[in-house]
């Protein structure tokens, strides 16, 4: 809770506000106030317009989450209503006192099209729905006076390969300055030489003067550590003109430095004072790392001069039942799992993420593979008649600009499987080398990629263009390697592997892309599509290939479209229609909802040898088959197990780490296993001697409910959350895996239902509502806190079952 507080005390991603008794800079989260009517509104920016009716909402905000369900709809958006227009409008609290203060609106993301009407005349506007801006609003406000801020957001030309969200769905913040102020993400703070006992600390601020004259500027820098402590100390001086904006830079040397790394995410802040006319003017603070990075053609990637292996996963930018509405704790918690499963990288799957995606990796020890777009067109909102140059520039100087402070950022993409470029179709090359050049204008200390898929089009040598050869699946690196071995090569998207927690499925497949009617894949982790491959090839290619720096999962968490191997066009080949589509994914290691599905424990048995892990794969609950054949898996850390049924030893298996057969490294597997009912026991061996032991049992009929909470307290203010997993046990407190009854949720308090879910890619019950299916024996209610403090309690109600209940603190 500590951290999640920290986090929570954020103004914008790397600054944070620290308040003087002259209030030089303030800023505000407008969380609560909003009206917002979904549909077309004649005048709904107008001052005067009645709004009374309007729905009454907090921001962030995704209009689209709560349904209902469009049954035959697209699965690859996720069959939900996510096309349309809408409008927000709140009353801007500006009181004579601002008067002469610079006033700026800052918006984390808008899907789609915003434009941005202040006392109803237009403000600013926006094209690029996943990334950050901010518009001056100076001139349009009436300080003292009524003021009313609305947001017109409009997804109809936007286009998607996956469920985007619809509205303001990051938050949205208004900052006031005096006239001379640093700039929005107006420090640049790099370490040019780290040495063990010194690193030197160049700080550039970028400081505006609306003042109305020319003014000499004093800006101080001060270097603190956690506990306050000032290490280092300087200063810059400089003539900003009157409208202008200059970047004024100064260079400290820190002694000893502590470096920044995954295992120890040390952060320094700089504490910046700027002076004018005799007095402070402005205060600014960003936290930063002293850190080294460098990739190798022949050895992979090295952070501060030790090789470090990337074991990462792709995240989008969605949350499951909350949409796409940003909650710092729903990021906080998915980053945690991962953790957990021994990932030490994210790539933010496709689009520009939420700029504490780069402030929680950089506080919790992650690397983050940053990436601005998946496409050059629509679904980065280029329309026919966007100008590129114009679009890159702004898009990629507020994409690099926001984060490039953050230690945890070690490589910038400008895209992913752009076909039109890796072929230089209508000029594709000329597009990649204007992105890749705008973000080396705005930081050339970080390595440039993009993600391929195209493997000739390497013949073609666009990775020319950029730094390190990024590439998706199938050992696709080999002819971009072979034809410029001197750049080093990370598998940007790897295994695709398809499988949905709980699920078993007989016999084993034959081939990884025999899928069958069921709609749903068997969680033997055996399957993938005709693109992909299962997570031991890309472990094996890893170990055969040691100039590999490391690969990233596709992906870490379900997400709500792309339900590969049942979208739209597979189910109508299977002689289904598009009604039986699915509409979330099946290639998250873990389900929509952050419950782990098998696969996690096969990456975690590998990415984190140190930690005991002993996994058994299927339940045990398999009436009607007794005698019949059920394979087991065991996923360990070890190097052997021995498998018991009932007592009786089943045999002994151990890893053949020189098998070309993937799946003999790293799994122990017992094909002929004959069902009966009772107790299955694995017993592990690492170098011979007992690692440890985990049982299944045959779980009796459900009787009760099991409730429990992920986190027992949360911060009021409407964006504490807590997860709290629903479980059915039999009477004796086993797991019931088949359990699928409904559940009927009660909330007292001081919070609310954020969302419910269960992990069924086929579900369409409405992620807001008051009761959840099971899926599989487990599901997930979301709860939110309220404005103030109190307690949340939470019931749980199954028909003939024995109820739980779990109390959450809001503090």
């Amino acid at each position: 809770m500590k951290n999640f507080r920290l986090i929570l005390t954020l103004c914008l991603c790397t600054q944070i506000l620290f308040l003087t008794t002259a209030q030089e800079r303030t800023l505000t989260t407008l969380h609560g106030g909003w009206k917002f009517h979904q549909g077309a509104q004649e005048n709904g920016a107008a001052a005067d317009l009645d709004d009374s009716a309007w729905q009454e909402i907090t921001v962030p905000h995704d209009w689209a989450i709560a349904g209902p369900f469009i049954l035959d709809g697209d699965g690859s958006t996720g069959k939900l209503p996510w096309k349309g227009e809408g409008w927000y409008r709140r009353a801007l609290d500006i009181p004579a006192s601002m008067a002469g203060k610079r006033i700026y609106l800052i918006f984390d993301g808008v899907m789609a099209f915003p434009k941005v009407y202040i006392n109803g005349k237009l403000a600013g506007e926006w094209d690029y729905g996943y990334n950050s801006f901010y518009v001056d609003i100076t001139d349009h406000v009436n300080p003292g006076g009524r003021n009313l801020l609305a947001v017109h957001a409009d997804t109809r030309k936007h286009d998607s390969r996956w469920y985007p969200g619809a509205g303001i769905y990051r938050k949205v913040q208004m900052l006031v300055v005096n006239p001379i102020h640093v700039d929005v993400w107006g420090t640049y703070v790099t370490t040019p030489i780290v040495k063990p006992h010194y690193a030197d600390v160049r700080i550039g601020a970028t400081m505006n003067n609306f003042s109305g004259k020319s003014d000499s500027v004093r800006v101080i820098h001060q270097v603190v550590t956690p506990d306050g402590t000032v290490v280092a100390e300087g200063e810059a001086t400089g003539l900003i003109r009157a409208g202008g904006s200059e970047m004024l830079e100064a260079t400290l040397t820190l002694s000893n430095p502590h470096r920044w790394d995954i295992d120890d995410p040390f952060l320094y802040e700089v504490r910046t004072t700027v002076r004018a006319g005799g007095r402070d003017a402005d205060h600014y603070t960003t936290a930063f790392g002293v850190r080294t990075i460098r990739f190798t053609a022949d050895d992979g990637f090295y952070l501060n001069d030790r090789r470090v292996q990337l074991k990462g996963v792709n995240l989008h930018h969605g949350h499951g039942p909350l949409g796409a509405a940003f909650y710092p704790r729903a990021m906080e918690r998915q980053l945690e799992i991962m953790k957990a499963m021994g990932v030490n990288a994210i790539r933010n799957s496709h689009n520009v993420a939420a700029p504490e995606l780069a402030e929680l990796c950089s506080r919790m020890g992650l690397l983050l593979f940053n990436e601005a777009f998946d496409k050059y067109d629509g679904k980065a909102g280029i329309t026919e008649d966007t100008d590129f140059e114009a679009f890159a520039h702004r898009n990629i100087r507020n994409f690099v600009v926001r984060d490039r402070n953050q230690p945890s950022v070690f490589l910038w993409s400008v895209g992913n499987e752009i076909g039109d470029v890796q072929w230089n179709i209508n000029n594709g090359f000329h597009r990649l080398h204007t992105m890749v050049n705008y973000v080396n204008k705005y930081d050339p200390t970080r390595p440039t990629t993009m993600a391929n898929d195209s493997w000739e089009s390497a013949k073609l040598r666009h990775f020319d263009y950029y730094d390190v050869h990024s590439w998706n699946y199938s050992r696709r690196y080999r002819l971009a390697r072979q034809l410029e071995p001197s750049k080093s090569v990370i598998i940007s998207e790897s295994a695709s592997t398809v499988s949905t927690r709980g699920f078993y499925e007989f016999p084993l497949p034959g081939e990884k892309t025999d899928f069958t009617r069921s709609l749903q894949v068997s969680s033997y982790d055996l399957n993938a599509p005709w693109w992909a491959e299962v997570p031991d090839d890309d472990f094996m290619w890893q170990q055969e290939e040691p100039y590999v720096a490391g690969e990233f999962v596709w992906t870490g968490f379900d997400y709500l479209g792309e339900p590969t191997p049942y979208d739209n066009n597979s189910v109508r080949e299977m002689g289904m229609t598009d009604r039986e589509a699915s509409r979330s994914s099946y290639f998250g290691i873990v389900d929509l909802v952050g419950i782990p599905k098998d696969r996690f424990y096969l990456y975690k048995s590998y990415w984190k040898p140190e930690d005991t892990t002993i996994h058994i794969l299927p339940h045990w609950n398999w009436e009607g088959r007794a005698g019949q054949n059920i394979p087991v898996f065991v996923y360990t850390n070890g190097d052997c197990a021995e498998l018991f049924l009932n007592g009786r030893s089943l045999g002994k298996r151990c890893k053949s780490p020189k098998s070309e057969r993937s799946i003999e490294r790293f799994r122990l597997m017992w094909n002929d296993v004959v069902y009966e009912p009772g107790e299955l026991r694995a017993v592990a061996y690492k170098q011979g001697k007992k690692l440890g032991e985990q049982v299944l049992q045959t779980a009796g009929a459900p009787a009760r409910l099991r409730l429990t909470a992920d986190r027992k307290q949360i911060e009021a203010g409407g964006m504490g959350l807590s997860y709290i997993l629903v479980e059915a046990l039999d009477e004796k407190g086993n797991p019931a895996p088949l359990a699928g009854d409904k559940v009927e949720i009660s909330l007292e308090g001081a919070g609310s239902i954020a969302g419910v879910g269960n992990g069924n890619p086929q579900s369409f019950e409405p992620f807001q509502a008051d009761h959840v299916y099971l899926f599989y024996g487990k599901a997930m209610i979301i709860v939110r806190s309220g404005r103030g403090p109190g307690k949340i309690a939470v019931t749980a109600r199954a028909k003939g079952w024995k109820e739980d209940s779990v109390e959450v603190v809001v503090r």
